[in-house]
């Protein structure tokens, strides 16, 4: 399967679903809906998305996925209208990643950040830019927002990690679903398998993707960017030096990252220049982090949570103190 690209001929439009009741965990879930609800479980060592999620290069890729979000018309309305994104970026930036680090490290904490979301998105409403109202936690853009992990963690695997090959992309399916389960989606709103995911893209990006405001901003390589929250007066004096090519390579990345047939719905140039000119900075980036120490290739939350896990294994590991007795 060409997991950068879907054959949109085999799609079919998904109807969209009516009025439904918020997702979540604290709200009682349909008759139909019981018996296939699955309770959260944390995410283990033993996980693909433990050691990705934490890398460093989720950086890198992470702004492909967030495109993908705001890019649908909910939304992208919902974050032009509610989101501090353009007056607090690196405080913005800084909250949403650590928000992503406690759904894969934060343990019994995972869940309950995902209820913490919920509350904090549950009086985002309006009009999108179709004129329909919107609701934050409305499924099918709530699904959305989550479903665009899967695509993006494909697309970085690709250029930035190492493919995966088919049972590779259904176990990060998978994972990808009880991802969903911890931010408290319902099962009927995730498609059940990577088949039935494309077919779900394909038509989300048909029917519903737009080049939105939001996106057209995230693409703009011009844009105005503050220094970095708390930087020493050399940055500060460096920033209009330094931000100009970081924020090229970072929206040529960007790019580079959305599938094929998002970038061509969303109007995203990409030559074939271009895709070699990714393809050795993919190769440049396999060869050098995987060389760094665990402290600078990890973020600080992935990294302590990987010690810890370490240390609890090896404390399993260690024979029980044998009782010495007295002799005599």
């Amino acid at each position: 399967m060409d997991s950068g690209r879907t054959d949109s001929s085999a799609s079919k439009a998904i109807p969209e679903p009516g009025p439904e009741p918020e997702p979540g965990p604290e709200h009682a879930p349909a008759r139909g809906d019981r018996a296939s609800r699955a309770e959260p479980v944390p995410f283990t060592p033993d996980t693909l998305l433990w050691d990705m999620v934490g890398d460093i290069r989720v950086l890198l890729y992470l702004p492909a996925a967030l495109v993908l979000q705001v890019a649908h018309p909910a939304v992208g309305a919902g974050v032009d209208e509610h989101s501090v994104f353009r007056t607090d970026p690196w405080g913005r930036a800084r909250r949403s990643l650590d928000s992503l680090q406690l759904w894969v490290y934060g343990g019994d904490r995972a869940v309950e950040e995902g209820r913490r979301l919920r509350r904090l998105h549950k009086d985002f409403r309006g009009t999108d830019t179709r004129d329909r109202p919107y609701h934050a936690l409305n499924p099918a853009p709530y699904a959305w927002v989550h479903a665009t992990g899967f695509p993006v963690f494909l697309r970085a695997a690709r250029y930035l990690f190492r493919p995966f090959d088919e049972q590779g992309e259904r176990r990060l399916h998978e994972e990808a679903r009880r991802l969903g389960r911890i931010l408290g989606i319902r099962e009927r709103d995730m498609p059940g398998s990577p088949e039935e995911f494309w077919v779900y893209f394909d038509a989300m990006v048909r029917d519903e993707l737009e080049r939105t405001v939001v996106v057209e901003e995230l693409l703009d390589a011009r844009r105005s960017v503050p220094p970095p929250d708390g930087a020493g007066a050399v940055l500060r004096r460096l920033w209009p030096v330094l931000c100009p090519p970081l924020l090229r390579l970072q929206v040529f990345v960007t790019r580079g990252l959305l599938p094929p047939v998002a970038r061509e719905r969303l109007d995203v140039v990409w030559t074939a220049r271009d895709e070699r000119r990714l393809r050795l900075f993919g190769r440049v980036v396999r060869t050098v982090v995987p060389r760094l120490p665990e402290r600078l290739r990890y973020l600080p939350a992935a990294y302590a949570a990987r010690r810890a896990a370490r240390a609890r294994a090896g404390s399993a590991a260690r024979p029980a103190r044998r009782c010495r007795l007295p002799l005599g």
